[in-house]
């Protein structure tokens, strides 16, 4: 049993233990498979034991999991404490379900309330919003919540992920186990209420943003074939800054529990694979416009897509006859008073920019005197999601700042800035950016930011708002940008103009630049960027990463799936079904049944681990290989890469072994016999061009060296930056291949390594030679043991196998393909590690002792 329940998951991750007195009830049960909720310790291997035959769904199911429910709770004011439940109609998540269509897919929302509902109310609550909403609320303690969300989510993930490092205890951030253990138990919760309604084998999963992280685990450690996607809604910074989060790894296994990984733009992409690259080991590659990440037998895709906006909510609330008043009266304070508006629309906390962006404006007032009197920046300050000592900081300087600017540039009439910090209605929201000349959005860091999207569909409008802002039909519409650099929507929006917050002067002069540029190109600059928001919508986005999670999670049912790992470690090991662990009784009765026997070992990664620094065998290993020889019935063939000066000093006690250097280039069947090549001996002249070419990149890649062998040049990068060695790489393939093109040799790339050998050379011409000797002595092997741990050994698996059905093995023998590592592989057996390797070998080779003995 190689884990215990989840509820034991929790505690191995986290210390603290996870039951909650008022979390153990339970809301109806709606699913149709049987017996997958339990409280019992399960075996990993176990926990797929649903029966696809039994579900009833009748149209494809998505379970959205978020933080937030999108619903709006109030209580009655008959003073019956009930409570009235409507949707969030600003909530993206329902906006999402609008855009993937009723008609096609089901959809159920597990999250929490934004109202505290007392523990005696709960049942009835998630009653009704199950029945009424398909909600599934989640109740977390008030003290859980608080440190999970106003605690770990706000104080530490949250400044992290936008950049901003606890340098000292007055920043805040610094890591606290007990908020961690915290968002751990609240990540247990919800998974729970998963639980509770999921149709394993028929249901998509799709989880939403930084609260939720480890979630993934929980479902899969449940459900090994779930089908789950996550989408990250805030920036993943530089593995720089993630690296210094205490739980990263933790937190990166547990995000490689999904099939999707979603991110707003390729930066945040690429940081993401370059902490899996540098801390786990981990290599992803791009297959036919898809990025992939090998996790396990798994393959986990990475998602690049920005979210966008509801345009049909929107265009509604344009239609309004509030919006329409609200921009007349807009036009009266500032059209008719000749004054043009600017507009910021921000969350008034530490990354916003808020400050930065009055100071711009302070700036080109003073460097811009004609425009005094005349430019109003309007900056609309929603409310903070956190707490704490910064919000109050920047609310402060905000306040201070109007002040400073409204005092020296004012005059009676004329407030250079204007501050809105009470809560305003959408439709208001949506006049204002219907009246603004420009849009300004200068957050230091943030996820997305729709503020832009929203300003550019409002500023199309519709033909009754035209009329009120006095425009002619023919009349192009148009609209401006200012953008901060460092938000998720600046990619997409190319024709904004883009800035640097932190450069004061440079803001100004683009606000200028907005104020002042030419009509014509403000039409086509607005044209661009509705073209592409109005057909990148949000139910674009939803269906196009709906569309990819199915694609990814097609071949789940094909596959054998099992849990490994303890804690926040665990994930599952997904593989060809026919590929299974080797039996170390299995393989030994096949050893004393037989009599003819050809073995094939590979030496780094197999006999010996990767990670060792002395390559050279140990005397255990030697006794190993010569009890192995001495056995009249085996032929026993080490394969290498390495030289054959090197593999002579290394078993030069090995009498009986054969071996074979450099890829097979070099082979010979015992210690006294000569050395023979495998293919015509070919002219190295080639290193002369290829070797000039190494030197450059070892010279410029740190880390980096070159093994000259007989046949052969290798360039190894092991000890290198992963992300640059890997670029590297790449560059020197291309490189040696252009080269090389007219040259009789092959330029491959292997594990860490580029290596230029003769053509025609492959450790599958050791298994055909070995075979081939074999049979000119009129022997055919009847148990036939290869095994090796890299991308050369697929050679003598391939060889091995498709011999079977030939001369050269005898019609029933026993064959065995093995390779190091559970990984998809031409093999169709595996050993865990080195360690087990040697183990088999020991017992094979007690065997052979015993039957000499005898």
């Amino acid at each position: 049993m190689v884990s215990r329940s989840y509820s034991n998951l929790l505690e191995l991750a986290s210390g603290e233990s996870p039951s909650f007195g008022r979390m153990s009830r339970r809301i109806p049960r709606i699913m149709t498979v049987a017996g997958i909720i339990s409280d019992l310790d399960d075996d990993p291997s176990e926990s797929v034991c649903s029966d696809p035959s039994s579900s009833s769904v009748l149209k494809d199911r998505i379970i959205i999991v978020a933080n937030q429910l999108p619903i709006r709770a109030q209580r009655k004011s008959d003073g019956s404490k009930s409570w009235i439940f409507t949707w969030d109609e600003n909530s993206l998540l329902l906006q999402l379900k609008d855009g993937l269509g009723d008609d096609e897919i089901e959809v159920i929302y597990v999250g929490c309330l934004r109202e505290e509902i007392h523990p005696s109310e709960q049942d009835e609550v998630s009653q009704i919003l199950l029945e009424t909403f398909k909600c599934v609320p989640t109740f977390l303690p008030p003290d859980l919540f608080s440190r999970f969300y106003h605690g770990f989510c706000k104080q530490q993930l949250w400044p992290l992920f936008h950049y901003m490092l606890p340098l000292s205890p007055d920043l805040g951030g610094r890591f606290n186990r007990s908020l961690w253990q915290a968002y751990v138990s609240a990540n247990k919760i919800f998974a729970d209420r998963i639980m509770e309604v999921i149709n394993p084998e028929d249901d998509f999963v799709w989880v939403h943003d930084y609260h939720l992280m480890v979630l993934p685990t929980f479902l899969r450690k449940r459900f090994n074939r779930v089908k789950l996607g996550f989408f990250l809604h805030s920036p993943f910074p530089s593995s720089e800054i993630y690296k210094t989060l205490p739980i990263r790894e933790e937190l990166l296994r547990a995000l490689l529990n999904s099939d999707l990984i979603g991110f707003h733009t390729f930066d945040y992409a690429r940081h993401f694979l370059s902490c899996c690259s540098r801390m786990l080991g981990l290599t992803y590659e791009s297959k036919r416009g898809y990025i992939g990440l090998e996790y396990c037998g798994r393959t986990v895709s990475i998602k690049i897509l920005p979210v966008g906006i509801h345009m049909g909510q929107l265009q509604s609330v344009l239609r309004l006859p509030e919006t329409e008043a609200k921009v007349v009266e807009l036009i009266k304070q500032f059209g008719d008073q000749g004054r043009t508006m600017l507009l910021g629309v921000d969350d008034m906390d530490i990354f916003k920019g808020i400050s930065l962006k009055l100071l711009a404006m302070e700036q080109l007032l003073v460097q811009h005197p004609e425009w005094r009197g005349k430019v109003v920046l309007v900056q609309i300050a929603n409310p903070a999601r956190g707490k704490g000592k910064d919000v109050k900081e920047v609310q402060a300087e905000t306040y201070s700042t109007v002040k400073r600017i409204n005092e020296t540039f004012g005059k009676p009439g004329y407030d250079p800035v204007i501050l809105i910090d009470a809560p305003l209605k959408f439709y208001e929201k949506v006049a204002y950016y219907v009246v603004a000349e420009c849009c300004l959005v200068t957050a230091v860091r943030d996820g997305m930011n729709l503020i832009p999207y929203e300003y550019i569909i409002s500023r199309q409008g519709n033909e009754q708002l035209d009329k009120v802002l006095r425009l002619e039909p023919s009349i192009l519409k148009k609209s401006m940008l200012v953008i901060s650099e460092f938000i998720g929507c600046s990619p997409s929006l190319s024709g904004a103009i883009r800035v640097n917050p932190w450069n004061i002067d440079a803001v100004a002069d683009a606000m200028d630049c907005a104020l002042e540029m030419a009509e014509p190109e403000k039409q086509l600059r607005h044209d661009k960027h509705y073209k592409y928001v109005s057909t990148h919508d949000v139910g674009y986005w939803a269906r196009s990463f709906l569309q990819d999670l199915e694609r990814t999670c097609r071949d789940h049912s094909r596959r054998r799936c099992w849990g490994i790992g303890f804690g926040l470690s665990f994930r599952v090991v997904a593989l060809d079904p026919n590929f299974r662990k080797l039996s170390m009784e299995h393989i030994v009765s096949a050893y004393k049944r037989n009599t003819t026997r050809a073995i094939l070992l590979d030496y780094d990664g197999t006999l010996m681990p990767q990670a060792s620094i002395d390559k050279s065998p140990s005397p255990k290993s030697i006794d190993i290989l010569n009890g192995l020889c001495t056995d009249k019935n085996n032929m026993v063939f080490l394969v290498s890469a390495r030289s054959r000066k090197t593999l002579t000093e290394w078993f030069s006690q090995c009498e009986k072994l054969g071996l074979a250097a450099e890829h097979g280039y070099f082979l010979r069947l015992t210690r006294d016999a000569e050395w023979e090549t495998c293919v015509p001996v070919t002219d190295t002249a080639w290193k002369q061009i290829a070797e000039p070419v190494m030197q450059l990149y070892t010279e410029t890649t740190d880390g980096s060296t070159i093994e000259d062998k007989e046949t052969a040049l290798v360039w190894c990068y092991e000890d290198a930056d992963p992300d640059f060695g890997s670029c590297q790489a790449k560059e020197l393939l291309d490189h040696l291949e252009s080269v090389l093109a007219n040259e009789p040799v092959t330029v491959k790339s292997g594990q860490n390594t580029v290596e230029v050998k003769p053509q025609g050379v492959s450790k599958g011409l050791v298994a055909k030679r070995l075979l081939s000797s074999m049979q000119e002595r009129g022997i055919s092997p009847d148990f036939v043991l290869c095994i090796g741990d890299d991308r050369s050994d697929e050679d003598m698996f391939e060889v091995i196998t498709s011999s079977m059905a030939g001369p050269s093995i005898a019609p029933r023998a026993e064959v065995f393909a093995c390779t190091v590592g559970r990984k998809p592989s031409k093999a169709k057996y595996y050993l865990d590690d080195t360690a087990e390797i040697v183990r088999l070998m020991q017992g094979l080779a007690s065997v052979s002792e015993q039957t000499v003995t005898v």
